[in-house]
């Protein structure tokens, strides 16, 4: 009887050995990570440094593939992507989401934010929980908001000192609805363009200017076809780093914990990294030829203040109320 017993229990345990590698192939998981920032803009890499941190966390089980520089397709389509589950997570655009969860609109006012720091002071307190909400209600959950910067205007037509300059330029913008109101509350011609044919539509002439962070366009060398940079500061963006509902509702509570702490780590680098990058920019852009003027800021924002007072009377206009009574 003991021999038999013996036997059963090593059949049992050689068993268990040949299954113990189909057990762990089947408890890996694969998860892609789209955006559409260039590989050195800081999306780029806090996006890296969350698939490292995520996989070392989970001993090399949970494995994000970083699909950078728009291969999945632009930020709106990533967006569908995300909502139905055919991507796992995205670092996309706060215009491409406000179409999802128009909320997100309410952190585009022009010249709301001076820094990205006052922003993130409600992102990360009770109008960001809300925000959170807002989201997963639309099938998507927030890991983070990082951050897109505070943007300023390029062109390869002139100067940009005042608000009359700005009359009659073709200006790229992304699919934004608050950047296009500021584009023409300015006298300019708002055109969207995908990011991934910016450079060249600014080339070829289809379109005079654009708007965007340093970072982006120092990282897509837009400085090479733009030579007049506007430090006008008109509207502070952030980068909401999302995972679809549908994937995140397959992990396990204890791979969501690492999914988690990953992206909370990923998310101080970020910020770090695109502050450090505005502070080094701007001389490095000017060592590449381009000129740069400071506008009248106060005249920018009394032209563009309808924008506001238009988007308070829209449905988002109680969150929006209340992010502009935060900011003051």
């Amino acid at each position: 009887m003991q021999r038999k017993s013996f036997h059963r229990i090593a059949g049992v345990l050689a068993m268990a050995a040949l299954l113990t590698p189909w057990f762990a192939r089947a408890q890996a998981v694969k998860l892609t990570l789209g955006h559409g920032a260039a590989p050195g803009n800081p999306r780029h890499e806090a996006a890296v440094k969350f698939a490292d941190l995520l996989k070392a966390k989970t001993a090399g089980r949970i494995e994000v593939q970083v699909a950078p520089s728009a291969q999945l397709g632009d930020d709106a389509a990533m967006l569908t992507a995300l909502r139905t589950g055919a991507l796992d997570m995205s670092a996309n655009s706060q215009g491409a989401v406000s179409a999802a969860v128009p909320e997100y609109a309410a952190y585009g006012m022009p010249f709301m934010f001076s820094t990205p720091a006052q922003a993130f002071q409600l992102l990360d307190g009770p109008l960001g929980q809300e925000l959170s909400e807002k989201t997963a209600a639309k099938g998507m959950v927030v890991l983070g908001y990082w951050d897109n910067g505070i943007r300023h205007m390029t062109n390869g037509k002139r100067p940009i000192t005042k608000v009359e300059d700005m009359k009659g330029l073709k200006m790229r913008t992304p699919p934004d609805a608050v950047l296009v109101d500021i584009m023409q509350a300015l006298g300019a011609d708002a055109q969207q363009i995908k990011f991934a044919e910016l450079y060249v539509a600014l080339q070829q002439g289809v379109v005079d200017g654009q708007e965007n962070p340093l970072v982006n366009m120092y990282a897509s060398k837009l400085y090479e076809v733009q030579k007049h940079l506007a430090l006008t500061s008109h509207m502070f963006q952030m980068t909401p780093f999302l995972m679809s509902k549908r994937s995140w509702d397959r992990l396990s509570e204890g791979d969501r914990k690492a999914v988690q702490e990953s992206a909370a780590e990923a998310t101080t680098l970020q910020r770090k990294m695109s502050q450090e990058a505005d502070d080094k920019l701007l001389a490095e852009l000017k060592a590449k030829g381009v000129q740069v003027t400071t506008v009248d800021k106060a005249a920018f924002a009394k032209a563009t203040a309808s924008v506001t007072d238009k988007w308070v009377a829209t449905p988002i206009g109680p969150y929006l109320k209340k992010v502009i009574a935060a900011t003051r």
